[in-house]
């Protein structure tokens, strides 16, 4: 490009080659837009599994603390009933000795 007494001069060649340019650049903006909103979406559907999975491990977490409780109430139930038992076979040493 060319200066003369303060404007610019520019070449057919030159203003082609710009808009040329133009257009690589205007495709290449429209492409990123594309790539941008697909990135989005898949955002959006990781988002969304995301909280379902957190859903349903709060669920399993409920169902985990409940099977423990039970369980636990299990054991109690089970020790009780064999410290029952022992004291009952102590008792029947002792009657019969």
């Amino acid at each position: 490009m060319g200066k003369g007494g303060g404007y610019v001069t520019v070449t057919a060649e030159e203003v082609e080659e710009l808009r040329r340019r133009n257009g690589e650049l205007e495709r290449e903006m429209e492409d990123m837009k594309k790539e941008m909103v697909q990135l989005w979406r898949r955002a959006v559907v990781a988002e969304e599994a995301e909280e379902r999975l957190c859903s349903q491990l709060a669920e399993l977490e409920v169902e985990s603390l409940d099977q423990a409780r039970d369980y636990h109430s299990r054991i109690v139930f089970l020790m009780d009933q064999i410290s029952r038992l022992s004291s009952s076979s102590l008792e029947v040493v002792v009657t019969n000795s």
